[in-house]
C-alpha cells in the first residue's frame, strides 16, 4: 500500500496511508443541505438575539487559501467570524474540531462538524493525522479555521497556544489571518446553560465584535514556535485595544 509523509519535518518513523482510503477518505465532512441551513439559520439568529460587528475586514485576503485563527471562548466562535468572510469562502471552509464532538455532544456535536466541514482531532491522543489532512485542504486552496487555544476558555482568559496553526502556515505557505472575538464569553460561554443576549443596564442587546488582523505570512517567521508567540501577542494587544486598555 502507498505510504507517505508530510515532510522532512514529520517525526522520524512516523508514516501514514494515503489520505484518499481508508479513514482518511471521510474527512473533511462534507458540509450538505443540512450544515448550510443550520449555518445559515444559526447566523441569522445570532444576529437577531445580538449585535454582531466585524472590523478589519479589508485584511480577510481576496482568495484562499489562508488558515483563519480565531480565539475560543463558545461553540459559536468559528461561525461568527466565517459569517464575515467575503462571498464564496465560507463555501472552502473547513476546520480542526475536537473528536469529542462524533461521540460526546450527540446531534448537536453532529451538526456543528457539518456546518464547519469538520476534521475531528484526537487532543489527547496524536493530532498529526488531523494536521495531515489540513495541510492537503490548504494545498487545494481552501480556508482551513483552527483556534490557536484548542479548546474553549473556562475563564474568558486566553488559554495557552499551540502551534498548529503556525504549522499548517509554515508547512503549506498560506497566510495566518488572526480574529479576535470580543463579547462572546459574556453571551454564551460554556458554564451557561442558555445564552445571555441583552444588556438590561444599557436597555439593549449585547455586541460581539470580531475583528480580523492583518495576514501573518509564513516566510516572517523562523519556526512556528516565533510565529504562534506573534499571534498571542496580536491577540493580547487587539483585547486591551478593544477593552480600552491600550492606544488604539
Amino acid at each position: 500500500m502507498p505510504k507517505w509523509k508530510l515532510s522532512s519535518a514529520t517525526p522520524k518513523g512516523v508514516v501514514f496511508k494515503k489520505p484518499e482510503t481508508g479513514l482518511f477518505s471521510k474527512y473533511p465532512i462534507d458540509r450538505g443541505a443540512l450544515g448550510w441551513a443550520a449555518y445559515n439559520v444559526s447566523v441569522g439568529i445570532s444576529r437577531i438575539l445580538v449585535r454582531i460587528r466585524a472590523e478589519g475586514r479589508g485584511n480577510i485576503p481576496a482568495s484562499p487559501p489562508y488558515v483563519l485563527s480565531p480565539n475560543h471562548e463558545t461553540y459559536f466562535d468559528g461561525m461568527w467570524a466565517a459569517s464575515f468572510l467575503p462571498k464564496g469562502h465560507f463555501a472552502r471552509l473547513c476546520s480542526l474540531a475536537a473528536q469529542e464532538l462524533m461521540s460526546r455532544h450527540g446531534t448537536l456535536g453532529q451538526l456543528m462538524l457539518r456546518v464547519g466541514r469538520g476534521i475531528p482531532v484526537d487532543r489527547l491522543g496524536n493530532p498529526v493525522r488531523a494536521l495531515i489532512l489540513a495541510k492537503q485542504q490548504l494545498e487545494k486552496g481552501d480556508i482551513v479555521l483552527i483556534h490557536p487555544e484548542g479548546t474553549r476558555s473556562p475563564d474568558g482568559e486566553f488559554g495557552e497556544f499551540k502551534d498548529g496553526a503556525a504549522y499548517l502556515s509554515i508547512k503549506s505557505g498560506a497566510p495566518i489571518v488572526p480574529v479576535y472575538i470580543e463579547g462572546g464569553y459574556r453571551v454564551i460561554n460554556r458554564h451557561m446553560r442558555w445564552p445571555d443576549t441583552f444588556d438590561w443596564k444599557r436597555l439593549r442587546r449585547r455586541t460581539i465584535t470580531v475583528t480580523f488582523g492583518k495576514p501573518m505570512q509564513p516566510c516572517d517567521y523562523r519556526d512556528p514556535k516565533e510565529m504562534t508567540e506573534r499571534l498571542a501577542a496580536w491577540m493580547q494587544a487587539t483585547r486591551a485595544r478593544s477593552r480600552g486598555l491600550a492606544p488604539a
